[in-house]
């Protein structure tokens, strides 16, 4: 036995240490897939749709769908892992994304929306199975490792902003094969996550099935957390561009600056996991995450101050993401919990999030332009800071309708 080696929230029998470091840095490259293709998409949001005529409606169901795979698809994600280990799992989420990036280079409308739906579908896959890893191998450091997760996931994001115009403009790809050329960043990832399927073995917590969670009130409000941060953050990041395009930036600086969200978002994805897992009561820095990001959506109304809405907005949309996913965590008394109250914070708060970029591209085709659907985002962070203040008090899930499965 390797002396090294401890005991998982699973109760199997925690890796050693070098091996938890490799499956950090693994599960950061995962995470690093997690984002950028999508996130990608606003950008070059605008000269999409004037090569495929797709009005602003059309262009919002376009950013729209991976969202909404996110909600509808999360729960497949605890089946597969209970059948096949959350290693496999995630490989094989590593495979669709890849053939989702090449899907979507095929020049059809089609391809271009089934392509959406298959990295839609991958990506829902892996939001639910990193948190579940995490509270299963890295109870004892799960404030750091969805600080790293979280983070991770903001550089992602940033990636897919600030490198995919140029691919498409400066490179000359054209903005089908600048989002195709995503695969090689999945096929980066498939790599690196092969050497884990030798854990396969070990003891998974989606052995264990839980049932009753959603009659718990502590439930929804995490959920409810989940789902309007997800809203203010894939409505900003799908229109953003376009409205600073409007304004007369060029596509790459809109692009740059849809990337200084992300950016800055590391700040927050660091920053909030850490200082929420210090406490058992996390209210009042809910409360200060809340605030900033009403700021920064506020100042996007304001022309001039576009840099400065940017930074407040990305601290904000990092550190409420890295609050909701450790909250899953926090709330939970083990991984099988954990797992549950993931794949329903995701199931209904992104199926909530992807009515954000329809309804702002639909709320602009109505007023022809931008400022009433902005004022609609910022008045949903009052509920958004509601729900943040009470998934934050110092409760957890009562254990219920714990059963293994064979």
């Amino acid at each position: 036995m390797d002396p090294g080696a401890g005991v998982t929230a699973a109760g199997g029998r925690r890796p050693a240490p070098r091996a938890m470091f490799w499956t950090a840095a693994a599960i950061v490259v995962v995470a690093l897939n997690l984002r950028a293709s999508v996130v990608g998409v606003g950008p070059l949001l605008t000269e999409i749709r004037v090569d495929e005529s797709l009005s602003a409606t059309a262009g919002g169901i376009l950013t729209a769908l991976p969202v909404l795979c996110f909600g509808l698809l999360a729960p497949v994600a605890p089946r597969m892992a209970r059948r096949v280990g959350i290693e496999r799992a995630l490989l094989a989420v590593l495979v669709l994304l890849t053939a989702g990036c090449l899907v979507r280079m095929v020049p059809t409308v089609s391809g271009l929306y089934l392509g959406t739906v298959m990295i839609g579908t991958a990506v829902a896959s892996g939001n639910v199975l990193l948190p579940a890893l995490i509270k299963r191998d890295y109870a004892h450091r799960t404030g750091l490792m969805t600080a790293v997760y979280s983070s991770a996931i903001s550089f992602s994001g940033a990636l897919g902003a600030a490198v995919t115009v140029p691919l498409a403009d400066a490179a000359g790809l054209g903005w089908r094969l600048a989002l195709g050329a995503w695969a090689a960043w999945a096929v980066l990832g498939v790599l690196c996550w092969l050497p884990q399927l030798r854990r396969v073995a070990r003891p998974a917590v989606p052995g264990t099935k839980v049932r009753g969670v959603a009659r718990q009130a502590l439930a929804w409000q995490v959920t409810a957390y989940m789902g309007l941060q997800s809203l203010g953050f894939y409505s900003a990041s799908a229109w953003f561009a376009s409205i600073f395009i409007d304004r007369g930036w060029s596509p790459t600086a809109a692009g740059a600056l849809v990337s200084v969200v992300s950016v800055t978002g590391l700040l927050g994805g660091i920053g909030a996991p850490l200082l929420g897992a210090r406490s058992r009561d996390q209210r009042r820095l809910s409360l200060a995450i809340t605030l900033l990001g009403a700021v920064g959506i506020g100042l996007v109304l304001v022309p001039g101050l576009e840099i400065v809405a940017c930074v407040l907005a990305g601290v904000s949309f990092g550190a409420a993401l890295g609050l909701a996913l450790i909250y899953m965590g926090l709330r939970s008394p083990d991984a099988a919990h954990a797992a549950q109250l993931s794949g329903m914070a995701q199931c209904v708060g992104y199926a909530v999030a992807a009515v954000g970029p329809f309804a702002v591209g639909a709320l602009h085709d109505l007023t022809d332009g931008w400022t009433v659907p902005m004022i609609v985002v910022l008045v949903l962070y009052i509920p958004q800071g509601v729900a943040g203040w009470l998934a934050g008090r110092d409760r957890q899930l009562v254990r219920s309708g714990v059963e293994p499965v064979a």
